[in-house]
């Protein structure tokens, strides 16, 4: 089943009207009003009954990486967690960086192994479809795609000029796509580790790059403030979203049925686009992020949230239809940049900065009892 199935395209946040869906249909005012008198009058629809809240609760704390967390991404089984860390250069000054892949088990909370081979802090990973392959991006300006069972390097991607900051597999897992600090975007075989096409895509850092379910579009982002859609095939720009100058775009990802955008911005606010008419469908608010990449994403297993960090080193729960704010995990130290979804289990995973470089495993453990 399409998880965003029940989403009504043509409701916006500007719209003065409720925000209606497939599941809540209701007559505009005025169709209503042209309904001859003779008409037989149609029973009212029911009211559907109010969403249950998620209840996450803390299930694993993971101590290893010495730095900041940049990312933590599940299998697509759910059986591994990968994480990475990144030096910030945040007071007080240090020397070094985090250069490792971490590989944990989410069930257990146990480290399983590093891979090492990178000369760099990391930014970014991705997972291949059948949970065999892990890739990564470095500031060494180099991919590598990692055979996460022996821990071994598999291939070693060259082509960036400057540090690639985020990477993303398709879903058949033959191209990656990835962003670099120079404002190139660029496309891989993965079979043979060759640069398919470069897209001269922004004038800034490209902080996020995803392709949609079929892998025809990539979306992309950078600190240049645009949002950019192309066609993979043949690497035209086919769309420009633009978040406005105080809302600098920092992560963006097609949702699951590839109908939607859904991006982070400076501004404090995560936002759901309609990319083919370019329009804002749902901002959700009340979070903290003016200075760093925090990522966000979909949570549709056990129900249709937006999950996010914050800089106020919380991580917050959004329902996606009607962007009220439904839980606040609370429990970090410092800000909460990277967070990941489980595919097929009500699990959350967090990772914070450099005072606090601990991941977070939380597990909706259901309806609370009634007091």
């Amino acid at each position: 089943m399409d998880p965003l199935a029940g989403m009504d395209d043509s409701s916006t946040d500007e719209d003065s009207g409720s925000q209606t869906t497939e599941d809540d249909p209701q007559v505009p005012d005025n169709q209503a009003a042209a309904v001859p008198a003779a008409a037989p009058i149609a029973p009212p629809v029911p009211t559907a009954p109010p969403r249950e809240r998620p209840n996450y609760e803390l299930r694993h704390i993971l101590r290893g990486h010495t730095m900041s967390i940049s990312a933590v991404k599940f299998s697509p089984d759910g059986k591994l967690l990968a994480s990475c860390g990144l030096y910030l250069h945040r007071p007080p000054v240090l020397s070094g960086a985090e250069k490792v892949v971490k590989i944990w088990s989410p069930e257990t909370g146990m480290f399983l192994r590093n891979l090492i081979g990178h000369t760099a802090g990391l930014s970014d990973l991705s997972w291949s479809y059948d949970s065999v392959f892990l890739a990564s991006a470095s500031d060494d300006t180099t991919i590598r795609i990692w055979d996460v069972d022996s821990g071994l390097t598999h291939k070693h991607l060259k082509g960036h000029k400057k540090q690639v900051f985020s990477l993303n597999y398709n879903s058949a897992s033959n191209l990656l796509v990835s962003g670099g600090c120079e404002g190139d975007v660029r496309i891989w075989n993965v079979a043979s580790g060759k640069c398919m096409k470069t897209l001269h895509a922004h004038l800034d850092y490209v902080t996020s790059v995803h392709f949609n379910r079929d892998a025809t579009l990539i979306v992309s982002c950078a600190l240049d403030g645009l949002i950019r859609i192309w066609n993979t095939s043949d690497g035209q720009c086919l769309k420009t979203l633009a978040e406005g100058h105080d809302a600098v775009c920092q992560h963006v990802q097609f949702s699951p049925n590839s109908k939607y955008i859904l991006s982070t911005a400076h501004d404090n606010a995560i936002r759901l686009w309609d990319y083919q008419t370019t329009r804002c469908l749902k901002t959700y608010t009340g979070h903290s992020n003016s200075k760093y990449c925090i990522t966000a994403c979909f949570s549709v297993t056990g129900g249709k949230w937006i999950v996010a960090g914050s800089e106020d080193h919380k991580t917050y729960i959004w329902d996606l239809q009607t962007r009220q704010i439904v839980q606040i995990l609370e429990g970090h130290t410092d800000v909460v940049v990277a967070v990941g979804t489980h595919p097929s289990q009500n699990t959350i995973a967090t990772g914070a900065l450099d005072s606090d470089p601990t991941i977070r495993i939380w597990t909706d453990r259901g309806p609370k009892p009634d007091s």
